[in-house]
């Protein structure tokens, strides 16, 4: 027995960035635990959280719409890791790692947004 957004690629993308971000986000300094790092993480985390809600709607315009919420936390998340990088709280490497995953999330989740009728 499954749930259907357990399936999709897109879901599992959101779950180990979620993850990646939990893990980077650790070692920023105590003074952001409830700035940056609890915003980055929160972010990170509504990606999936979106993802799944919207899958178990009632409409198709409904996922689109949680869709839509999705992009957005990933839009968040990119700019909190952009945040991270002026504080030099993440190398350069962690920083393009991260870029490329949310980049070519973010590429997988609009054509998938766009399929949905």
């Amino acid at each position: 027995m499954s749930f259907k957004f357990e399936g999709l690629q897109i879901w599992q993308k959101a779950m180990d960035l979620g993850e990646e971000v939990n893990e980077l986000v650790m070692r920023f300094p105590d003074r952001e635990r409830f700035n940056l790092s609890s915003q980055m993480s929160r972010a990170a985390d509504s990606v999936a959280l979106n993802i799944s809600e919207g899958s178990i709607g009632q409409s198709n315009l409904e996922f689109k719409k949680f869709m839509g919420y999705a992009i957005r936390s990933l839009a968040e998340t990119v700019t909190c890791l952009y945040k991270a990088e002026r504080r030099q709280y993440v190398t350069k490497e962690e920083f393009n790692a991260l870029y490329s995953a949310s980049f070519n999330l973010m590429n997988m989740m609009s054509a998938f947004k766009n399929k949905i009728k």
